[in-house]
């Protein structure tokens, strides 16, 4: 039996021109992109890997996760969550996943509200079962 993939969790938030992203494993790491998401993903990636090397270089000590195979696990404000997905899905798309109105979802999305815990909660869950109906879809 194999060894799974820890996962390491970066924490995203959407700015006005792109991205930014912080982990709490790594204190004081902060990446920020202007552009889109596979610009992040990448800046990511690539800043976890020099913060690293720069560490062992230094002789400076950092979480022993980073030493094995880990897979990164984004996880995502509702405002940046529905910012994301308004670029594949139009709000009244996104109302009928959720369940929540579409004008609501525009609010949360352009920041001017914060969902309460439950509707942030029906927001993933729309989402999530979107996902497992599209995975099971065969033809």
């Amino acid at each position: 039996m194999g060894l799974m993939e820890a996962n390491v969790i970066v924490n995203v938030s959407k700015t006005e021109n792109g991205y930014s992203a912080s982990c709490d494993l790594l204190e004081g790491w902060v990446v920020a992109v202007t552009g889109d998401w596979s610009d992040l993903e990448k800046e990511v990636r690539d800043s976890i890997d020099f913060y690293i090397e720069c560490a062992k270089a230094d002789g400076d000590s950092y979480p022993e996760i980073f030493d094995q195979e880990y897979q990164i696990v984004y996880q995502f404000d509702v405002q940046s969550l529905l910012c994301f997905y308004q670029n594949i899905f139009s709000f009244s798309a996104l109302q009928y996943i959720t369940g929540i109105n579409q004008k609501q979802l525009g609010h949360y999305a352009a920041g001017r509200s914060k969902p309460r815990r439950k509707q942030a909660e029906k927001i993933v869950e729309g989402l999530h079962k979107l996902g497992k109906e599209l995975v099971a879809l065969s033809f």
